[in-house]
């Protein structure tokens, strides 16, 4: 997986590409921990992104707690099998996800 960040005022992207999984999340998870300082609008952008498993998920999950005490995340790029996994796991209806 690759992150790429772009940091403009207070809000975040960070575009993934490959697969979120058991190997890759921890990367994740640490990127968002290190990044979330003064940060008010965090991106997701998953249009590059193949594959997430329920580690991934577990990442979102708690990146999403934490920017629902200091602004907004949002999901966008999402592709077919990714919404696909959000549905059936009811992350849909915890995500923001354009």
């Amino acid at each position: 997986m690759t992150i790429t960040k772009t940091i403009e005022s207070d809000a975040l992207t960070l575009a993934l590409s490959g697969r979120l999984d058991t190997t890759t999340s921890p990367e994740l998870e640490d990127e968002i921990n290190a990044s979330l300082a003064g940060i008010h609008k965090l991106t997701l952008d998953f249009t590059e992104l193949s594959y997430i498993s329920s580690a991934g998920l577990r990442v979102l999950l708690a990146a999403q707690k934490k920017m629902n005490v200091q602004g907004e995340m949002r999901v966008v790029g999402v592709n077919d099998t990714i919404m696909e996994i959000f549905e059936v796991t009811g992350f849909s209806e915890i995500l923001t996800i354009e």
